[in-house]
């Protein structure tokens, strides 16, 4: 059996966006800067593709640009944001992603900002008190936080977060990539000025994402060298990715509530079953339906002689699963997430993150693989 357990790194693409893909590959290669009938032809699809996202956030299309994928879009929020709006505190913590993090601390190098690095617990809650503190203490802060944490899992209340960006004038970028297409986001009710998608986390191509800039907001492009994208972003869009996105983006919306108990019904399976066989495991990050991303499953194993090779002998199994975050796989620096909330070092952590594609069979059978590798030693 293969079993693919590594959602949160990427998704398989549905069948229903590969044939709106396939589609406009067949019949639609203008380019939609073109005036011409092809070019025009290729315009209409991007800007109902738009249209269908800013339908469902319940934005204007006019808020929604086309990006290569979440990394672009959040450095774009984040240097455009911070340059153009003179902000020369930032507020962020050190759970975030490294596309959040890496641009930031670049940006400090450079003097451009100072950074503050709000409190969080063990898993991984941030100190809302320290929170607000930070702003208190500052003219004006550009906050970076994520709905919800691609390692551990702990959601993030970011409507409470909005509230305070607009009551200390601050600009809000949330990273979104692991949330969007899995929770609704409704932006009417939350005062954010970005947000952050990759089509590859919801079953769409990779390549392909988007950034949503507030109206209110004002940020020059990152990448120049042409008008699309309303001046925005330079180069040729990616209509076939769009296309997909726009698709994978309806079919997660139409899909939600089922997909949602569905996967759901999934993690609690694993827990269960994990601490039936394995019942010195713990789990990092919070696992409470109300408070956890219900496709991420953070698994804290007893340490063991096998440890560094837990990953490696699950490969051998057929199971894909990752140590960590996804972007720290096959090195030896570790989870800098792990590390932040205190995680014990001596013991191995594997995540097992799950989609709509997944059964319990394949629950039941990554289990037990890890049963005979804890025991039959």
């Amino acid at each position: 059996m293969r079993v693919y357990l590594d959602n949160a790194a990427t998704t398989p693409i549905d069948k229903e966006v590969l044939q709106a893909m396939y589609e406009v590959m067949e019949t639609r290669f203008g380019n939609p800067s073109s005036i011409h009938s092809h070019g025009r032809e290729s315009r209409a699809l991007l800007e109902k593709a738009r249209k269908t996202i800013s339908t469902i956030l319940k934005v204007s299309p006019s808020e929604i640009f086309f990006t290569s994928g979440g990394t672009e879009a959040d450095n774009m929020a984040i240097r455009s944001g911070i340059i153009d709006h003179q902000i020369k505190h930032v507020i962020t913590s050190e759970l975030e992603h490294h596309a959040v993090l890496h641009p930031l601390q670049a940006m400090e190098r450079e003097r451009v900002i100072r950074i503050s690095y709000v409190k969080s617990d063990s898993k991984g809650n941030i100190n809302f008190d320290h929170l607000v503190s930070l702003l208190q203490a500052n003219e004006r802060s550009f906050i970076s936080l994520m709905h919800a944490n691609n390692e551990i899992a702990t959601i993030t209340d970011i409507q409470r977060i909005g509230d305070l960006a607009e009551q200390y004038n601050a600009l809000f970028h949330c990273d979104s990539v692991q949330t969007m297409g899995h929770f609704p986001i409704d932006v009417k009710h939350i005062k954010v000025h970005f947000l952050t998608c990759s089509a590859h986390k919801l079953h769409g191509p990779k390549g392909i994402g988007f950034l949503y800039i507030n109206h209110n907001v004002k940020i020059s492009p990152m990448i120049f060298g042409g008008a699309q994208e309303r001046n925005m972003r330079g180069g040729t869009e990616n209509l076939y990715g769009i296309v997909g996105l726009a698709k994978a983006f309806e079919i997660a919306y139409r899909n939600m509530d089922i997909d949602r108990v569905y996967i759901l019904e999934l993690k609690s399976f694993m827990i269960q079953e994990l601490r039936k066989v394995i019942p010195t495991a713990v789990f990092h990050g919070e696992t409470s339906p109300e408070n956890s991303l219900y496709t991420v499953l953070n698994v804290s194993f007893p340490p063991v002689e096998i440890a560094d090779m837990l990953l490696f002998n699950l490969d051998i199994a057929g199971i894909s699963a990752s140590g960590g975050s996804a972007c720290s796989s096959g090195s030896n620096i570790g989870s800098h997430v792990l590390r932040a909330i205190g995680a014990d070092p001596e013991r191995p952590a594997i995540r097992f993150s799950f989609s709509k594609f997944n059964t319990k069979a394949e629950i039941l059978y990554t289990v037990e693989r890890l049963k005979e590798l804890f025991y039959s030693r």
